[in-house]
């Protein structure tokens, strides 16, 4: 009876040992499928955040220029809507990135408000206008806090400083100036004159070399696929659509 029984004990334990394994290898196949339906949610998140900073890049371009043109009060007033409008999705988990990104906006929504509605008229105050955000984004990065925001703005500042930099180079400050102050009926005559300029080997050199340079700094962060160098990436090469589009504007005229 004995041998019976530790017969019976000893037929049963491998059942229970495969019982064991079935559960443990369907744990390992629910994490691994959890895993996997994590990675690629956040991989379609960051490339929405990519998608969302070429977005808010443009923008300022075709939204809030027609605004601060007639209403500069209302659209530097505005910024205070973003900026609680990025506070308020901040607080929420599953919103909290955008709200991150939409802060980082504020900034280049404040500086645009600012030089587009009453200093337009001088290029040389474009870029300390536009760098108004830039102690804030860097204090956020010493604190690790709201990259997704910090980094977007620095992708838009520095869209930016390249932009302005080959104006200098390109001698298109006087258009500018000239631009800012004539109706729209001698506007097309200007951008005209400044499309010439642009077209002289001197500026076209400069304008493939500030492509490449832009295109290179833009292309290659997205290696690391995390939200913040997406934004950024995301900032630097949509400078190269907007500047596309205001070149093409130029030759339609």
């Amino acid at each position: 009876m004995i041998n019976n029984t530790l017969s019976s004990y000893t037929a049963s334990t491998p059942s229970i040992d495969t019982e064991l394994d079935l559960a443990d290898l369907g744990q390992k196949g629910i994490r691994q499928l959890e895993s996997s339906l994590f990675l690629s949610i956040s991989a379609r998140q960051t490339w929405l955040v990519f998608a969302a900073a070429v977005f808010l890049v443009t923008v300022p371009v075709f939204v809030e220029a027609p605004i601060v043109r007639s209403l500069p009060s209302l659209s530097l007033a505005l910024t205070a809507f973003w900026m609680w409008l990025s506070f308020t999705l901040m607080s929420r988990t599953a919103t909290y990135v955008w709200g991150d990104l939409l802060l980082g906006f504020s900034w280049s929504w404040l500086a645009g408000a600012i030089y587009w509605g009453w200093l337009r008229w001088e290029p040389l105050w474009h870029l300390p206008v536009e760098s108004i955000g830039l102690p804030f984004a860097c204090w956020c990065l010493a604190k690790n806090w709201g990259k997704v925001g910090s980094w977007f703005y620095l992708g838009s500042l520095l869209g930016t400083v390249l932009t302005d930099v080959y104006f200098y180079l390109a001698d298109l400050m006087p258009y500018w100036r000239q631009i800012m102050r004539v109706d729209a009926d001698g506007a097309p005559q200007i951008l005209q004159n400044a499309l010439m300029q642009v077209q002289t080997p001197w500026g076209q050199t400069w304008a493939i070399i500030f492509a490449l340079v832009l295109l290179t700094v833009g292309i290659l962060p997205l290696g690391r696929n995390q939200k913040h160098w997406y934004a950024f990436s995301g900032a630097v090469l949509s400078t190269i659509l907007v500047d596309s589009l205001f070149l093409l504007a130029a030759i339609a005229v």
